[in-house]
């Protein structure tokens, strides 16, 4: 495994990586309890809207989206940051994987509201908070707790999906990984035993953080 250490920069892929898992966990989670807001807002269009963004994008694939902002926003629309073309695949990648993994935070954090009493929201308009007060100081707060372990476990998958930016030249470890398969393929074992322990280590504090603040800010009943 030296020898691959050696050769190839496999920490700043692996660094690629977590730059990418950043950003996009930032990206999602506020985009996600934008749209969640929506879903359980009493406005049906909202609803509607928020219901539609979450079928549409659950049921697309990450792959293509990533290239469709590669493609079709980059090279056709021109839509770029920078006149550097890899700084603009990093940044869409992002983007990309934001939008992808907000339909998946906006279900788990509806999934915390429908885990709060329905007496709570009812006792919170009956002393006259409205809808905004109600969700910010009742809901949400317990919502955020209860949503803890499919959170965590959005952001495992994020930062496995995060692979799939190398589908538009983003130089992350999944890249590198094929790069070293095709110059060195006598070691193909360490090469994907490398990657491998990577994601482990990247991804198993993530998995007992979860538990642990899972158990600790559990909501009482």
């Amino acid at each position: 495994m030296g020898e691959l250490f050696a050769e190839y920069n496999i920490l700043a892929a692996f660094g690629m990586t977590i730059l990418l898992t950043f950003f996009a966990a930032i990206g999602s989670l506020v985009l996600g309890t934008i749209i969640a807001i929506m879903r359980v807002s009493p406005v049906a269009l909202f609803q509607k809207a928020g219901a539609f963004y979450v079928n549409t994008v659950r049921n697309t694939p990450l792959t293509l989206i990533i290239i469709a902002c590669n493609i079709v926003l980059i090279v056709n629309l021109g839509f770029s940051f920078s006149e550097d073309f890899a700084r603009d695949n990093i940044i869409w990648s992002i983007i990309g994987l934001s939008v992808y993994h907000a339909a998946f935070v906006c279900e788990a954090l509806r999934s915390g509201v429908n885990t709060v009493p329905q007496g709570q929201a009812e006792a919170a308009r009956s002393i006259g908070l409205t809808f905004g007060q109600s969700l910010t100081g009742v809901l949400l707060p317990q919502a955020f707790r209860g949503a803890i372990t499919p959170l965590g476990n959005t952001l495992i998958a994020l930062t496995k999906n995060t692979t799939v930016a190398t589908a538009i030249g983003v130089a992350e470890v999944s890249g590198l990984m094929k790069e070293m398969q095709d110059a060195r393929s006598d070691l193909i074992l360490p090469i994907f035993l490398v990657v491998a322990i990577g994601f482990v280590i990247l991804t198993l504090p993530v998995g007992l953080l979860t538990t642990y603040l899972s158990n600790r800010l559990a909501v009482k009943r």
